[in-house]
């Protein structure tokens, strides 16, 4: 039997309730790391770093995507988003289960990658 932890994957389009779902279980579940993505963005005010996003320069982020250390990312508007592979396994390794909440192409990039998480896709209530 392994001590490692789960990888959890929560996806869905936009507005789906992602986020509500997420915040959830982590109330319920205490123990479940909720993963911390990179960004290039710019902080926002309140924003920490380590706590909300590991912010970086889009040169040391393009570095990290050509040493391929992501488990996936994505750029939206000119600036990059992703996470970091090494931090999630280091997790796992720990025996601590992670909670990913991203996009619908974010899972598909984690499926190639880490086949052995359990994805969950939120459906939206409705088209609107």
């Amino acid at each position: 039997m392994s001590d490692r932890g789960l990888l959890i994957v929560i996806s869905g389009p936009s507005g789906a309730g992602k986020g509500t779902i997420c915040a959830n279980i982590r109330k319920e579940m205490p123990n479940l790391v909720y993963s911390v993505s990179m960004t290039t963005r710019a902080p926002r005010v309140g924003e920490e770093e380590g706590v909300n996003y590991f912010f970086r320069s889009k040169e040391e982020f393009e570095t990290l995507l050509s040493e391929d250390a992501f488990l996936e990312y994505a750029r939206v508007y000119d600036n990059y988003y992703g996470t970091p592979k090494q931090h999630v396994m280091d997790l796992l390794d720990d025996g601590k289960s992670v909670l990913l909440e991203i996009d619908i192409q974010g899972a598909m990039q984690v499926k190639e990658r880490f086949s052995d998480a359990v994805f969950i896709y939120i459906v939206p209530p409705s088209l609107t």
